[in-house]
């Protein structure tokens, strides 16, 4: 009981700090690099190593080593023994996969990583919405994968949580069907199982691996990394930038949708605010025509593209007046996707033709989701 008490406290510690904001962090240091392979370790603290300072990403380092890889370990993070011969990572104690989320993309833009190692959700599983996890860590997938379509993202369940083990059990279950999609799509993603891979004889203080626990995190990783050899190999993983757009005065072009063959098409030229977007045979009316600014807005007939503020997946975009919210910017992507930068849903057609609805939707890779600019 005194064991659990302790847990409960230290557990209740850390979400109230990283409720106010306040974040545990490991100590930062100038990155190490042998420029090898650049692994970026990613989640929580049991990626920091808590109770063993390193945690998996001792054992891990030395097996690289001796199966002769070349490896840079990166991320903001950095802490670990000696024997780790690269200390960089980005394991955050007390974090939940929102806040992994809302940093992922400057991460991912510094350090380039060929391969993500990602295992998250641990304190999720005690938040005020255990059962909408799977969902937060679909969309950081998307967000990963859609941000460097070349990295390869190895996706672990989470190991045993004796305190919360049907949440876990629960989330762990939704993980493979999220991972599989994904995959299914295109996307450079992978399942690892952790959960089977320890027990609770494994955790120091119900929580967190201890030493054995850490290495047997150790070898599945390397068994996945193993089974993936580009994981391994320097690969271009080529992060989307923050478009850089210098617009051509009275410039327009139509969107044209790669699946369905139509023009996104305000019907009948309507202007009012929310007018809903269709794809239509193209043309060259002005109902067809829009203009990108430097705002990142999709201008047309005076008004801008607005994906309706807290839209979901499967939200109809709209004509709405311009004022330069996040809701009314869209990225244009190397991968012909275009984004919304309030929620990283792509654009879509609902279907290929003519007064097919033109929506936000989760990325997938489709034909349906990329756009050509035509003049």
């Amino acid at each position: 009981m005194r064991r659990w008490r302790r847990w409960f406290t230290a557990t209740l510690l850390a979400v109230t700090m990283a409720a106010l904001g306040v974040v545990i962090q490991t100590s930062v240091a100038g990155a190490e690099s042998n420029g090898g392979v650049r692994v970026m370790p990613l989640g929580d603290s049991i990626t920091d190593g808590y109770n063993v300072p390193g945690g998996y990403r001792i054992d891990l380092w030395q097996r690289l080593v001796a199966g002769g890889y070349t490896v840079d370990f990166v991320g903001s993070g950095f802490n670990g023994p000696a024997s780790l011969g690269d200390h960089d990572h980005e394991g955050h104690s007390g974090w939940r996969i929102d806040q992994i989320d809302a940093n992922i993309v400057g991460w991912l833009q510094r350090y380039t990583p060929r391969t993500v190692l990602l295992h998250i959700g641990t304190n999720d599983m005690w938040s005020n919405d255990p059962g909408g996890a799977a969902n937060r860590l679909a969309a950081l997938i998307d967000r990963i994968t859609n941000t460097s379509p070349g990295t390869e993202v190895f996706v672990a369940t989470i190991i045993p949580l004796p305190g919360a083990a049907n949440t876990v059990r629960s989330f762990n279950a939704a993980i493979p069907g999220i991972v599989q999609t994904r995959a299914n799509a295109g996307r450079r993603v992978h399942l690892v199982d952790m959960y089977n891979a320890l027990t609770s004889a494994d955790l120091a203080d119900g929580i967190h691996p201890n030493a054995g626990g850490y290495n047997k995190m150790a070898a599945v990783w390397y068994n996945a990394l193993r089974s993936v050899p580009g994981s391994l190999d320097p690969g271009t993983p080529s992060p989307t930038p923050t478009p850089t757009v210098t617009p051509t005065p009275g410039a327009t072009f139509r969107l044209r949708n790669e699946g369905a063959g139509r023009c996104a098409d305000s019907p009948y030229s309507g202007s009012s605010n929310g007018t809903l977007l269709q794809v239509y045979d193209c043309h060259s009316d002005p109902n067809q025509r829009f203009a990108y600014t430097s705002g990142r807005q999709l201008q047309i007939l005076g008004k801008c593209l607005d994906s309706p503020t807290g839209a979901g997946s499967g939200t109809r975009v709209q004509l709405w007046d311009c004022h330069g919210n996040s809701n009314q910017q869209w990225n244009r992507n190397s991968n012909g996707t275009v984004t919304s930068v309030a929620n990283n849903l792509c654009l879509n057609a609902t279907g290929t033709g003519n007064t097919a609805a033109v929506t936000i939707a989760t990325c997938n890779g489709q034909a349906t989701q990329r756009w050509t600019w035509n003049g």
